[in-house]
């Protein structure tokens, strides 16, 4: 057994917890720990990532119980690949924190870990009750996350955010049990097996339990009609938690690629694929009203929103599609639109303390002390999030579109994918322009940015520069996720076979 499997759970477990003791102590002590275990966890993704390369799936059964019945975590390339992102985003996000951007107090850190707890759980789960519970670990952190720093706004939007999640737990219980009462099991692969044979009576109503995940997870990837929380949520957020937060969008869309190709896929009956009919509809318009708002918006904070709800938009296009290559176009864009939009939300974070008064309004005001360098940046994070060549963005987008073949999808997505493109070029550059160009004659009296916020700044958005070098490779394995996902007896063998071990 593969001990190392556990280990991104048990480690932030462990400094969470470790974290919270050191409460109070030495801030630059709390600081160390945290920046190392994130170094750690890096490594230990990293390693697992390899180890995914195999093909091979494998299988972790805590307390040495057999599945279906006890809790398995399994390691495929999808939950391999979804580790690794969120692990470097945490470490850079934490990077920047701490230069003097994890006050007031000494408890983000430790929030943070009980974040990437839930988050990591989530990947590695191979059992849906667990997928709930880990949901609730990482909703628990973001909540006190969202509101750390205290204010007026964050405590508004981050009611919004509460009471909006509280809903969707409950959506959340009342499906997994649903399915638990008419298939006799929590375990997915096992549950996979089930609704392919179920009752026909039975079948409106798991299919009803599957579109309530469906709501579920729309709810935690910001899909229309349930992003209006994000926006300004996203906003008011401390700048790493806002970076950080990147990720949360893409646990949805994690969960609706694992879930519903597996349980709800080809091999479903009369079940098959029963929400894909609602995906394409749905990705288009959250598409089109988050470049929407990236033209309205009146902050560069709420504008980088806006844009993570693009993304959104784009990835569950390509899961609607409902193909190899539009999943492995999927993948290598969630990628770079993660690792992206966490650099810009630093970016304006240092852009916003560099204009004084005029803060991040996109507004004339004055020149930035490190306008030069700034403006380099932002020209970077733009042309990349945008998808303009020869940066990954532009990679992820034609691999997209070439997966779209031709026929109605492939005019509606061309279309929309494209026109939102040319939009938020026009948003960007409006931005750019008033905060680099249409300066007032003056140079704002404010601190510049520090050596380490500029590398975490740059650490994230070199990952562009690195998709877009290693392209071959990163499609090879993209590919390989693909086909796996779109294989799903492969994943029902590897767990439902999994040999305990001996003396166990």
């Amino acid at each position: 057994m593969n001990h190392l499997i556990i280990v991104p759970v048990l480690l932030p477990l462990l400094t969470g917890i470790l974290l919270i003791l050191l409460t109070g102590r030495r801030l630059a002590l709390i600081r160390t720990v945290s920046l190392l275990s994130s170094a750690a966890l890096v490594f230990v993704c990293a390693e697992l990532l390899v180890s995914s390369m195999s093909g091979q799936i494998e299988v972790y059964a805590l307390g040495n119980w057999a599945p279906p019945f006890g809790i398995v975590l399994v390691l495929d390339r999808l939950s391999a690949l979804m580790l690794m992102l969120t692990s470097v985003l945490a470490f850079f996000s934490l990077l920047y924190a701490i230069r003097n951007n994890d006050g007031p107090g000494d408890n983000l850190h430790g929030l943070v870990y009980f974040l990437l707890l839930g988050v990591n759980g989530a990947f590695l789960t191979g059992d849906i009750f667990n997928l709930f519970v880990f949901f609730e670990i990482l909703l628990l952190a973001s909540y006190a996350l969202l509101l750390h720093g205290g204010g007026a706004k964050r405590a508004k939007f981050g009611l919004h955010y509460v009471v909006l999640n509280l809903a969707g737990s409950a959506l959340f219980l009342i499906a997994v049990s649903t399915l638990y009462g008419l298939t006799g099991t929590l375990n997915m692969a096992d549950m996979a097996l089930k609704v392919a044979r179920i009752d026909p009576a039975d079948a409106p109503v798991v299919a009803t339990a599957a579109m309530l995940l469906l709501i579920v997870f729309g709810l935690k990837a910001a899909i229309v009609p349930l992003y209006f929380w994000l926006p300004r949520a996203y906003a008011a957020a401390s700048a790493p938690v806002a970076a950080l937060f990147a990720v949360m969008t893409k646990v949805g869309v994690y969960t609706i690629i694992r879930v519903y190709p597996l349980i709800f896929g080809d091999m479903a009956g009369p079940l098959a694929n029963v929400v894909q009919p609602w995906l394409w509809p749905l990705a288009l318009i959250t598409l089109a009203l988050g470049v929407i708002g990236a033209l309205a918006a009146r902050q560069l904070r709420v504008q980088i929103a806006y844009l993570v709800i693009v993304s959104v938009g784009t990835l569950l296009a390509g899961v609607a599609l409902n193909s190899e290559a539009a999943l492995s176009a999927t993948m290598y864009s969630l990628l770079h639109s993660t690792w992206i939009c966490g650099a810009l939300f630093l970016l304006a974070d240092v852009i916003k303390r560099q204009r004084g008064a005029s803060s991040d309004k996109i507004i004339s005001g004055p020149i930035m002390p490190q306008a030069t360098l700034l403006g380099s940046l932002f020209f970077i994070a733009a042309i990349s999030v945008v998808g303009l060549p020869p940066l990954s963005g532009f990679i992820g987008k034609v691999m997209l579109l070439k997966a779209a073949e031709t026929g109605a999808q492939s005019f509606w997505l061309w279309g929309v994918l494209l026109g939102g493109s040319l939009a938020v070029i026009m948003a960007l550059s409006r931005s750019g322009s008033t905060f680099f160009w249409r300066t007032e004659e003056r140079v704002a009296e404010t601190q510049r940015a520090d050596s380490w916020e500029l590398f975490a700044i740059v650490g994230l958005l070199s990952s562009s520069v690195a998709l877009a070098l290693c392209g071959d490779a990163v499609m090879r394995f993209t590919n390989a996720l693909a086909r796996q996902i779109m294989t799903p007896d492969i994943y029902i063998h590897a767990v439902l076979t999994h040999q305990l071990v001996s003396g166990g």
